[in-house]
């Protein structure tokens, strides 16, 4: 979670859940951090910081945001109901706003997906990994 520039909160969990489509993994990962954005917010505002924009919530799978702003539940996504309606209210009462992030461009997806020289290098060196045995 980023706060402008700042980075504010870090966290890789490990899902109790077993999911039938990457767009129900990924869905149930933006209710987390969705959660943890409404949690931020309540934080802030304690704090004496109010924060009116709506917070940005990216994801690299086209499906999930479209399910969170699709009024429509297919069959598919019955069993994730309860994700669909604390993301959808977010999105509604505008605290919270999706966007679609290109996997080479998500930072996060170098520790879970195959790239190429010309996409691994450029992740890694923003990510700040020096190799400790490369010649001074």
């Amino acid at each position: 979670m980023f706060l402008d520039p700042s980075l504010i909160s870090w966290r890789s969990k490990r899902q109790k859940t077993v999911s039938l489509s990457s767009a129900e993994a990924e869905y149930r990962a933006m209710t987390g951090a969705c959660c943890e954005l409404t949690w931020l917010r309540f934080l802030l505002r304690d704090l004496g910081l109010l924060h009116h924009e709506p917070a940005l919530l990216y994801c690299d799978n086209k499906a999930a945001p479209h399910i969170a702003t699709n009024l429509v539940f297919y069959k598919r996504t019955r069993h994730i109901e309860m994700d669909c309606h604390y993301i959808r209210d977010k999105i509604q009462d505008s605290s919270v706003i999706t966007r679609h992030v290109n996997s080479e461009h998500q930072l996060a997806s170098i520790f879970t997906k195959p790239f190429g020289k010309e996409t691994f290098v450029p992740m890694v060196y923003k990510l700040g990994v020096q190799d400790i045995h490369s010649p001074t």
